[in-house]
């Protein structure tokens, strides 16, 4: 069973002349191993934090990937041997619907306490 990554790659920032080849490497290195690439966004150039290989810029591009767990170990050995990548780091991908499903139940339920308690107040002012 796949299961959805986000993989977030650093490129070296000489390759933004033509950023389109490196990406497609690594996009192909990811269909290598049975993967397949769902979503892609080319960041751009941006400032680094701190120096990496001597760069202090890099080219951030973000893609999700469907990948089959036991591939992801492949992957990323595959990825830390390319010349173009400064960086990466690839995890897995938190769906962001079920956390606001059970936000709301539990929003539903102090409602519901909310109104019992308004109940109570009321059948204990009418007595």
């Amino acid at each position: 069973m796949q299961k959805t990554y986000e993989l977030m790659v650093l490129l070296h920032p000489d390759l933004e002349i033509d950023v389109e080849a490196p990406i497609a490497k690594v996009e192909a290195l990811v269909e290598a191993v049975g993967g397949k690439v769902t979503k892609r966004d080319n960041w751009g150039k941006k400032r680094l934090a701190y120096r990496i290989a001597k760069q202090d810029f890099a080219i951030y591009v973000y893609l999700e990937v469907q990948l089959d767990p036991s591939k992801v170990r492949e992957l990323e050995n595959t990825i830390l041997i390319t010349e173009e990548v400064l960086r990466h780091i690839l995890v897995l991908h938190e769906e962001t619907k079920a956390p606001a499903k059970s936000a709301s139940k539990e929003a539903d339920k102090s409602d519901d306490a909310d109104k019992k308690s308004e109940q109570i107040t009321t059948e204990e002012g009418t007595k």
